[in-house]
């Protein structure tokens, strides 16, 4: 059999096209075409003698000796790739970012990711997409996705940069007019800005285990919805404090029940390359890790 190492183009493509789900995908992140990563994978299929592939026009499903065999190849090709790092510490970034920030994240970071991230790396092109919902990497074609809190096991790799603080606000106009809670039994009384994941808004929960399910007359996908609702008196707010630090210096809210401490939420990023993310992705991820860490006075995970 000649050698492997001569299929070299035929392992990057299988090895991109399991991780990023399509042709399609592994074609935008390798620079060249659907087409021609189906050849390299046919290719390479016709030199092991195996089918790696279950085909259809829908899904791209690996065959068992498929799996096998990207079990093998994926840590080698990650080792190779990352060997890179070693000559090349300051190479260039080149190509697309596509990336997906939460909304009011994005605010607090915009201006640090398009004056010195964009100017460190002029070669790169980012496409940031700014929402609160759940995303699809794979059908949305996101390279990385950054949310805070905890997210729901999957086969995605997920990375914490950093624990946010949360707190409990609203503005002095709603606390006059239905009082300052003393009390978690006197918060439950009082009406929320509530901060929906799909259907449902979730339940505060606090460091001693205690819970509240909120209710109220608004709800938003959105941490600007949130924080608009908590400053024009719709009720109280659960959010991160990095969000409305600003606001409670200004005095256009206040912390409700500081002496009842919640737990911290993890900052994360997520992204469906398996153990060999692109440079791009990991310097990112790097970046916003430290400006999180400096906005939100948190030791970066």
């Amino acid at each position: 059999m000649p050698h492997l190492l001569n299929e070299a183009p035929g392992l990057a493509a299988f090895v991109r096209a399991v991780e990023a789900g399509s042709f399609s995908a592994a074609a935008r992140d390798l620079g060249t075409t659907p087409s021609a990563v189906s050849k390299s994978v046919a290719r390479l299929e016709r030199h092991l003698g195996a089918k790696l592939f279950r085909r259809s026009t829908r899904i791209l499903a690996l065959t068992p000796e498929g799996q096998a065999f990207f079990d093998r190849v994926a840590p080698l090709l990650q080792e190779i790739e990352q060997s890179a790092d070693v000559v090349q510490p300051s190479a260039d970034l080149r190509g697309r970012l596509r990336v997906s920030l939460p909304s009011e994240i994005a605010r607090l970071l915009m201006d640090a990711i398009l004056t010195r991230f964009l100017a460190q790396h002029p070669s790169l092109d980012l496409e940031i997409g700014i929402t609160d919902r759940p995303v699809d990497l794979i059908r949305e074609d996101y390279d990385v996705v950054f949310r805070v809190g905890h997210v729901p096991a999957s086969d995605l790799m997920v990375r914490t940069l950093a624990q946010l603080e949360m707190v409990l606000v609203a503005s002095p106009a709603f606390l006059d007019r239905w009082g300052t809670p003393r009390s978690i039994d006197d918060l439950r009384a009082l009406p929320f800005a509530r901060y929906f994941v799909g259907r449902r808004a979730p339940e505060i929960r606090f460091a001693d285990g205690t819970n509240v399910v909120t209710r109220g007359r608004v709800g938003f996908d959105s941490g600007f919805g949130l924080c608009s609702a908590a400053r024009l008196g719709m009720g109280v707010a659960y959010v991160t404090r990095c969000i409305v630090e600003e606001d409670l210096r200004r005095g256009d809210l206040v912390v409700v029940l500081p002496d009842k401490p919640l737990p911290p939420m993890p900052f994360q990023a997520l992204h469906a390359f398996g153990q060999a993310a692109p440079m791009r992705v990991r310097m990112l991820s790097d970046f916003i890790a430290g400006e999180i860490g400096r906005i939100a006075g948190d030791r970066q995970g």
